[in-house]
C-alpha cells in the first residue's frame, strides 16, 4: 500500500508539472479593434499568445453582436500571455502606448463608440503601479494630449468567438485592407513618429 501511495503522489506531481504554465504572465490591453491589437502584440518577442476578447462590461459571456451594439459596457481587448524572462510588463506598456491613439476615449481610428475605447486593465497591484506610471510619463512628455486612456483593475475577460482569433493570419488580405482603410498606421505615425511600431 505504501508503494501505491508513493506512486500515486509521484503521478499527481507529474500531472501538475505537465499542466502548469512555464513562467507565463498575463496582461490586458484595449486599443480599438482587437484584430489589430492582437497582431501588434504577437510580433513582440516573449509574447506567447494574444487572445481577442471583451472586458469592462456587466453582461456575462457577451457576444460580438452584443458588444458591438455599444450597450453592454464592454470594450474590445486583448489578453497577452507572455514570458517575463523575455519581456517585462513595462516593455509591453511601451508597445501599447505606441499602438494607441490616447487622445480619444470614444473609439480608435475609424471605429467609433465606447466598445472601442482604449484601456489598460492591470491584474495586480504591481501592474497597476506600472500602468499609472507609464501614463504619467506620456502626460509629462507632452507629445500627445489629452491622454484619455482608462486604467482600471481587470474585471472578467471573455474570449471572443473563434473566428476573431488570429484574424490577421486567417484573413490576411481582408485584415490588411481594413487596417489601411481605417487609417490606423497613418495616425500612429502622426502621433508617435518613428517610435510608432
Amino acid at each position: 500500500m505504501t508503494g501505491f501511495k508513493t506512486g500515486l503522489r509521484a503521478a499527481m506531481l507529474l500531472a501538475v508539472m505537465v499542466v502548469s504554465p512555464l513562467q507565463a504572465e498575463q496582461a490586458i490591453f484595449a486599443s480599438g479593434c482587437f484584430w489589430c491589437t492582437e497582431s501588434d502584440f504577437e510580433k513582440v518577442e516573449g509574447v506567447r499568445e494574444a487572445v481577442s476578447g471583451y472586458i469592462g462590461g456587466d453582461m456575462p459571456n457577451p457576444s460580438y453582436e452584443a458588444v458591438s451594439s455599444g450597450r453592454t459596457g464592454h470594450t474590445e481587448a486583448v489578453r497577452v500571455d507572455y514570458d517575463p524572462a523575455i519581456v517585462s510588463y513595462e516593455a509591453l506598456l511601451e508597445v501599447y502606448w505606441r499602438n494607441v491613439d490616447p487622445t480619444t476615449d470614444q473609439g480608435q481610428f475609424c471605429d467609433k463608440g465606447s466598445q472601442y475605447r482604449p484601456g489598460i486593465y492591470p491584474l495586480n497591484e504591481a501592474q497597476m503601479q506600472a500602468a499609472l506610471a507609464s501614463r504619467q510619463a506620456i502626460i509629462d512628455a507632452g507629445r500627445v494630449k489629452p491622454v484619455l486612456v482608462e486604467i482600471e483593475p481587470a474585471g472578467p475577460f471573455y474570449e471572443a468567438e473563434a473566428y476573431h482569433q488570429n484574424y490577421y493570419k486567417t484573413h490576411a488580405l481582408r485584415y490588411r485592407y481594413y487596417r489601411f482603410a481605417c487609417g490606423r498606421d497613418a495616425r500612429l505615425e502622426a502621433l508617435w513618429g518613428d517610435a510608432a511600431s
